[in-house]
């Protein structure tokens, strides 16, 4: 440099200016340079002045600075280089911050490279170089992280991507008949937001995967669309019909409703409950009132044959004194010991009782079924009777044990016969023979007894 030129002024920026190019964030300010650089040894000023820097064995000479002392110079120089030092292993410290990106640190290293081609410093130049060359291979490997990072990011963003799509369809392939619409239809929505955010803040999808994923939502939510629709449509068709059918049931149930035919007429009520059962509904406010005149007349009808039922019951309670007197009468004639004379005081009770007339609805069950014990127990007797007088039967009964009185001898027979022969198997065989005819006897005598024989 000579004398008439002014100062020369650093071309290479400070580490604070690198690292505002690198982090988002500028870093604290570096505290000032020592005012002695140990890098001055890596140099010396000749007798004119001129500074030279030790490469490769060799010297380069890298300027002078006139009016400065030889320390001075050389310090000046050595410094420039500190900050090209500094700059690289900040650079290098920045590789492993993942909040730095590969591009941010491929900008700020570009910058260093272009001041460091055109620096003229004193220093060890071959570790500056070094530091550049492991900042350029750990950029590589950033990128190579990123790039993974990136595949990773996509992949997991494709994934999230198909869970939204899945459960879209998986909600439009329900049926329609099981489906619950407005939670579905909730549910879709929210799917679709989803879908939105995953947009704006995960990992972009390339666009054939992105196309074809949109594809498959956006006919998921219209099929959706579709099915509500066409569900709505034949709901509002099949509640007008059954608003429809329930009208006519009304007018029906009303026209009832002051009938006095009370058993046909109550038949006729559950038939009209029983068709709007199957009528379906119709709309929620309609379906309401169209039931509430349908109750109202039935339960007109019912509380005025309720009433009817009452007075009735009323009328019958001294038909029901009799009654109860007419089954002590008859329950007195059991146990049957004469069948003659307990059919003969049966059919008197029988007569008063339909003489008696009607008892309240209440006690009808209960009455009906004393007498219908007595009357079974006065049938059973006569049945009795009648079986141990045919003179058919008795014959028939006689005939029968005859036989297996024959038999029995016959058994007996075979007993001794094998016994004899020694013969104890079959001496057995003809036991459980004799046995079992004995017992037939025994139930075939006692049949014979029944009848008198």
């Amino acid at each position: 440099m000579s004398e008439d030129q002014p100062a020369p002024r650093p071309p290479v920026p400070s580490p604070a200016a690198l690292a505002r190019r690198v982090a988002p964030r500028p870093p604290a300010a570096a505290p000032a340079p020592a005012e002695h650089s140990e890098s001055a040894r890596f140099g010396r000023v000749d007798d004119e002045g001129r500074v030279f820097v030790s490469v490769d064995g060799g010297e380069q000479e890298v300027g002078s600075y006139p009016g400065a002392t030889p320390e001075e110079a050389l310090q000046y120089f050595a410094r420039k280089y500190d900050e090209l030092a500094a700059s690289a292993e900040l650079l290098q410290a920045r590789l492993g911050n993942p909040e730095v990106t590969a591009k941010e640190v491929s900008d700020a290293l570009a910058t260093l490279k272009e001041h460091l081609a055109q620096a003229n410093v004193v220093g060890d130049l071959p570790a500056l170089h070094a530091t550049v060359e492991r900042v350029e291979a750990g950029l590589e490997a950033k990128r190579g992280a990123e790039t993974e990072q990136r595949r990773a990011a996509r992949a997991l963003a494709a994934t999230e991507r198909e869970q939204i799509v899945a459960e879209a369809e998986a909600i439009a392939a329900q049926p329609p008949g099981s489906t619950q619409w407005k939670q579905s239809g909730e549910r879709m929505r929210a799917l679709l937001d989803r879908w939105k955010e995953h947009q704006r803040g995960a990992a972009k999808l390339d666009k054939p995967t992105e196309a074809a994923l949109w594809q498959r939502f956006s006919h998921a939510r219209n099929a959706f669309d579709k099915a509500r629709r066409a569900w709505f449509a034949e709901l509002e068709t099949t509640r007008e019909q059954a608003r429809s059918a329930k009208e006519a049931l009304v007018a029906e149930a009303e026209a009832l409703a002051s009938s006095t035919d009370w058993g046909a007429t109550a038949r006729a009520y559950k038939q009209l409950m029983d068709r709007w059962r199957r009528a379906g509904r119709a709309a929620r406010a309609e379906d309401d009132a169209l039931w509430e005149r349908f109750r109202s007349a039935q339960d007109a009808f019912f509380t005025a044959k309720d009433s009817a039922a009452a007075a009735e019951d009323e009328e019958y309670r001294g038909n029901l004194v009799v009654k109860e007197e007419l089954l002590l009468e008859a329950e007195a004639i059991l146990p049957v010991t004469d069948v003659e004379a307990a059919k003969s005081a049966l059919r008197g009770v029988q007569e008063r009782w339909e003489a008696a007339g009607k008892v309240p609805r209440g006690d009808l069950d209960r009455v009906e079924k004393r007498l219908r014990r007595v009357e079974a127990a006065v049938r059973e007797a006569d049945e009795r009777k009648w079986r141990a007088t045919n003179p058919e039967l008795s014959a028939r009964a006689q005939s029968m044990v005859e036989q297996l009185e024959a038999a029995v001898a016959k058994a007996q027979a075979e007993v001794d016969q094998a016994q004899a022969a020694g013969d104890e198997r079959t001496a057995d065989a003809a036991r459980e023979r004799l046995a079992a005819q004995q017992q037939w006897l025994s139930q075939a005598r006692a049949g014979v007894d029944e009848f008198g024989g």
